[in-house]
């Protein structure tokens, strides 16, 4: 299994972070965007929320590729009208390059890798 950390930026606008908050409630997800996580190889996803700032975490099958992912999510319509809805929401972190919204993250520390607990 591999896991994945990504971070991405909301606008700065208290209604904003609550109707997005509000999309991702278990009772509002949309079905066709759970599916096509899975289908793209997701085991686990979680989101969390600081400010405006998110962080997801993402548990993926070992052969998981994210530009497979990311041709699977541009060939499907409903993917691509969610990302567009998110975008009313999301903006690009500052430290970004090439303006994309969702930064894969580099892990720079791991408490199970120094065996202390072991």
């Amino acid at each position: 299994m591999k896991r994945l950390c990504f971070t991405c930026d909301l606008k700065k606008n208290p209604e904003l972070i609550e109707k997005y908050k509000e999309y991702h409630h278990r009772s509002n997800t949309w079905p066709e965007i759970t599916k096509s996580i899975r289908e793209a190889g997701v085991l686990q996803m979680e989101i969390f929320l600081a400010g405006n700032r998110l962080f997801m975490i993402m548990d993926t099958k070992d052969d998981f590729s994210l530009e497979r992912k990311e041709l699977m999510d541009a060939e499907n319509s409903i993917v691509q009208r969610w990302e567009s809805l998110m975008g009313k929401y999301q903006q690009t972190p500052e430290f970004t390059r090439n303006g994309e919204k969702w930064v894969l993250m580099e892990k720079i520390y791991d408490l199970e890798e120094l065996g202390v607990l072991k």
